[in-house]
C-alpha cells in the first residue's frame, strides 16, 4: 500500500543505484538531493557532477527503475541539478582519497599492465588490443585500455566511443565502451586534426593519462603502443615499471625481424615479454573454404622461438575484423563465432593465464 512507502525506503533503493561512470552508489557520492514522498508519488532531485552530463538519461533511467520497483510507488519524477564546486571536490576526494600525482600502477598495484607492441605499423596491433580488451571484459575482468598511439590514435573509432571524458577538477573520468574503460587523445581532439607535439609534450600527455585518470584499479590495463621504439615506449616504461609486453607481428619474416626490435626495447628497459600474437596468418576463401597463406613465412612462430616465449595464437585474415572495427564493435563482440573471433577469445584466455588474472569465467558482462 502507498502508506507503507517512506523516504528511508526510497533512499535505501537509491543506495543500490550506481553512477555509470564512477561505479559507486549515487547516495555515497552525494548525488541525491531532495527526496519527497507524497502518498505513492516520489519526486527526486539528482545532482550531476557536471552540467550536460552525457549519461544523464541513463542515470535518470536507473533511478526511476530502482524506485518504481518499491511497493506502493505510483509514480516517479526525477529532476536534475548540478553539483557545486565544493560538492564536486567532495566526489573527487571520496573516490581517490586525496591528491594523486604518482602512477597508481606501481609494483604493489593489483592491476596487471600489458603493453601491446609491434615493430612496424599495419600489422593490426590496435585491432588485436581492442579485441583482447573486449574479450577479457566479457569474461568478467575489470579492464582499462590506454591508447598511447598519440599520433595515430584509433581506439575511439574501433571501440565505438566518441564522447569526451568527464572532468572532476583535475581528475579525468575515462569513457566506457563494451565494458572497457578507455582513454585516448582522440577524445580530446577533432578526428581529422593531427597531433603535432615534440617529445616533452608527448611525455606530459602520457603522464596525465596514467596519473590523472580514474582507472579505478582494473584487473588489467592494456596499453596500445605506437609502432617502433621511440619516446612513447620509453616514457611508459618509466610510468609503468611493472608492465609486461605482448608483441604482435604478421607472418612475413621481414615483419618478424622488425617486431624483434620491439622485444629488444622491452628487454632494454627490463619489461618481460609474455608472448607473441601472429595476425593475418591465413585467409579462408568464403566460397570454397580453401585456406591460403597470403603472407607466408611463419614469422610468429619464428619470433616466439627466438624470444623463448609462447606463440599465444594466430588470427586469420578476415574482412569482418576490419568491418567490425570500423563499426565500433570489435569482432569478438560483433561475430564471436567467426574464426577470428574464436581465435582472439582464445588468445585473451591465454593472456589472462599468463598475467595471473583471477578466474572470472563464471561471470559474463554485456558487451554492447
Amino acid at each position: 500500500m502507498s502508506s507503507e512507502l517512506t523516504r528511508e525506503a526510497v533512499l535505501a533503493a537509491l543506495d543500490q543505484v550506481l553512477d555509470p561512470e564512477l561505479h559507486r552508489s549515487i547516495v555515497a557520492l552525494g548525488m541525491v538531493g531532495s527526496v519527497d514522498v507524497e502518498g505513492g508519488r516520489v519526486a527526486i532531485t539528482i545532482k550531476l557532477t557536471i552540467a550536460g552530463c552525457p549519461l544523464k538519461a541513463e542515470i535518470q533511467r536507473r533511478v526511476s527503475q530502482a524506485v518504481a520497483a518499491l511497493p506502493g510507488v505510483e509514480g516517479v519524477q526525477v529532476g536534475l541539478d548540478t553539483m557545486t564546486d565544493e560538492e564536486r571536490a567532495g566526489v573527487r576526494e571520496s573516490i581517490i582519497g586525496g591528491p594523486r600525482k604518482d602512477s597508481p600502477f606501481t609494483a604493489g598495484s593489483r592491476t596487471r599492465v600489458l603493453l601491446v607492441a609491434s615493430g612496424k605499423g599495419g600489422v593490426g596491433k590496435s585491432s588485436i588490443t581492442c579485441n583482447l580488451a573486449v574479450a577479457l571484459a566479457a569474461e568478467g575482468h575489470r579492464v582499462g585500455l590506454l591508447d598511447a598511439d598519440v599520433y595515430g590514435y584509433s581506439i575511439p573509432r574501433m571501440m565505438g566511443a566518441a564522447q569526451q571524458p568527464v572532468m572532476l577538477d583535475d581528475l579525468i573520468i575515462p569513457v566506457e565502451s563494451h565494458g572497457v574503460r578507455l582513454m585516448s587523445i582522440g577524445f580530446m581532439t577533432a578526428d581529422d586534426n593531427p597531433v603535432i607535439w615534440r617529445g616533452p609534450m608527448l611525455h606530459k600527455a602520457l603522464t596525465s593519462f596514467v596519473t590523472e585518470v580514474f582507472w579505478d584499479e582494473p584487473d588489467v590495463l592494456l596499453v596500445d603502443l605506437p609502432p617502433g621504439t621511440g619516446d612513447v615506449s620509453l616514457s611508459l616504461a618509466q610510468l609503468l615499471p611493472s608492465a609486461n609486453v605482448l608483441v604482435v607481428t604478421t607472418p612475413q619474416l621481414t615483419a618478424q625481424r622488425v617486431a624483434r626490435r620491439a622485444a629488444a626495447m622491452a628487454d632494454r628497459v627490463d619489461l618481460p615479454v609474455i608472448g607473441v600474437v601472429e595476425n593475418m596468418s591465413w585467409f579462408v576463401a568464403p566460397d570454397t573454404g580453401a585456406r591460403y597463406e597470403v603472407f607466408a613465412g611463419g614469422g610468429g612462430a619464428a619470433l616466439a622461438a627466438d624470444l623463448g616465449v609462447p606463440l599465444l595464437g594466430q588470427v586469420p585474415l578476415e574482412s569482418d575484423v576490419a568491418r567490425a572495427g570500423d563499426d565500433g564493435v570489435p569482432v569478438v563482440a560483433a561475430r564471436p563465432d567467426s574464426p577470428a573471433g574464436r581465435a582472439l577469445a582464445g588468445i585473451a584466455g591465454r593472456v589472462a593465464e599468463s598475467l595471473g588474472l583471477p578466474n572470472r569465467s563464471d561471470v559474463r558482462l554485456p558487451t554492447g
